[in-house]
């Protein structure tokens, strides 16, 4: 007789212990709750300080870098493009934000962070093309994140706080329906059916 394998049961479903979990949803709420409370930098609620960097650090960058690798060992290579670039994004955020204070770079001017910005949201553009054949909750995230990069980058390069103050409600508003595709992936996961619409 062959060595048993490990399961590991949950309201009486057996996984195996080599299935491979799905990383997306963790990558989803990452990037949303992330995205929510950097968003209410731009409408005003408060100023980018310690929390905002440390929750772009810990857990939006090293949260979808982490989910891009993983994905990757699944094969999934949307997903790896997806989280890996968004990992990378919160972490050169991050950077662009403390490397003044450290005085170790000037502080990016409003033509270069609105290119930042711009280029951003061409690739994002690019990704939602690419989910028209995949999910609806996918197409409306990276059509709002497209539109948020480009109101961002407009409003970086005329200096309008109207537009950043939009910005930041789009922001809010694509942070919520990330955070909300990702739980109802791991809820209809759990439930064994589509509970909820993704």
């Amino acid at each position: 007789m062959g060595e048993e394998t490990a399961t590991i049961t949950i309201d009486g479903k057996k996984l195996l212990e080599h299935t491979p979990s799905n990383p997306a949803p963790f990558g989803l709420v990452a990037t949303g709750l992330t995205l929510v409370l950097l968003s209410f930098t731009y409408t005003g609620f408060f100023p980018v300080n310690s929390m905002i960097l440390a929750m772009v650090l810990a857990f939006g960058g090293t949260g979808c870098l982490i989910v891009g690798v993983m994905e990757n060992a699944n094969g999934n290579t949307f997903a790896t493009l997806a989280f890996g670039a968004f990992g990378g994004f919160w972490f050169s955020f991050a950077i662009l934000s403390i490397l003044p204070q450290l005085n170790l770079a000037t502080a990016a001017n409003p033509p270069s962070l609105s290119a930042y910005l711009f280029m951003w949201g061409i690739w994002a553009a690019v990704m939602f093309i690419i989910t028209l054949k995949i999910s609806r909750g996918l197409q409306a995230i990276f059509l709002l994140i497209t539109l948020l990069f480009f109101i961002l980058g407009a409003g970086a390069l005329t200096g309008s706080g109207t537009l950043n103050i939009i910005g930041g409600y789009v922001g809010i508003i694509v942070g919520l329906l990330a955070m909300y595709v990702g739980l109802a992936e791991v809820a209809n996961e759990i439930y064994g059916k589509d509970m909820l619409p993704t």
